[in-house]
């Protein structure tokens, strides 16, 4: 058995009570998400709301790959927020990852991050047409994705999910990355990749319109183009995201 845990050096006194934290993840903490996949819980300390990720434990092989071939995602969640951090693009103050190996590799690991409060997903500006000043909110989440991309940043899990929008005082708009195991840093990113990288956001042609003329706006490039090339590829993620489902619908139907 072997541990490995990172802090932040701003968080580095509460490694004590991190590891006992650790150690007692089932025991305690408020339940944020539960899923098939990984939990999400909040601990209080220090007067600070720590958001703490506890990966689904790794099969076999994944255990293997886990500790002498790959990064586990609670370390790449943490160094590639450590990244944005630095290139100035939002997201949770990273804290913290933990890793515990047994003796054939990764056992469970865990991602700590400051909990963001009065935040909402950019998955309710999709859902919700009547949304509070919504076309000035897409318009500014194509800015902050397009100064993802001038910085080479390829978020490959930029979904409606994955950015969270708090309001401001001043009546501005901050966004925030979650989820972030999942990236690619480039010295540029070619105008095929940007497009891609947008394809997950919505299937509202609506939606892309505006981004479209926003993110021409910010490219100097030509509005039609960006958009039929961003709604193609919207329809042919879509495609595929729909025939998955029935795929594994159908596989459901004939295991019973």
């Amino acid at each position: 058995m072997s541990i490995n845990v990172n802090y932040n050096p701003k968080f580095s006194n509460l490694s004590d009570i991190l590891n006992e934290i650790f150690v007692n993840f089932n025991f305690k903490g408020k339940i944020l998400v539960n899923g098939q996949r990984n939990a999400i819980k909040l601990f209080e300390v220090e007067g600070i709301t720590l958001n703490i990720k506890s990966f689904k434990r790794p099969n076999l092989i994944n255990k293997i790959v886990y500790r002498y071939f790959r990064k586990s995602k609670a370390r790449r969640s943490f160094e590639f927020a450590s990244k944005l951090m630095e290139m100035q693009i939002g997201t949770p103050q990273p804290v913290a990852f933990f890793e515990n190996y047994d003796f054939i590799g990764l056992k469970d690991s865990y991602y700590v991050c400051e909990h963001l409060e009065n935040v909402f997903e950019f998955r309710e500006i999709v859902q919700n047409e009547a949304f509070e000043n919504r076309d000035f909110i897409i318009r500014k989440f194509a800015q902050f994705t397009f100064e993802m991309h001038e910085k080479g940043i390829e978020f490959l899990d930029h979904s409606p999910g994955n950015t969270l929008i708090r309001k401001n005082n001043d009546v501005s708009y901050s966004f925030f990355l979650v989820d972030l195991n999942r990236m690619q840093f480039h010295e540029t990113m070619n105008f095929q990749t940007r497009m891609k990288n947008l394809s997950k956001i919505t299937h509202k042609k609506d939606m892309i319109a505006v981004m479209s003329n926003e993110y021409a706006k910010l490219l100097n490039g030509d509005e039609t183009t960006i958009f039929e090339t961003m709604w193609g590829l919207t329809a042919d993620f879509q495609y595929r995201f729909h025939r998955k489902k029935r795929i594994k619908k159908k596989l459901k139907f004939w295991k019973k």
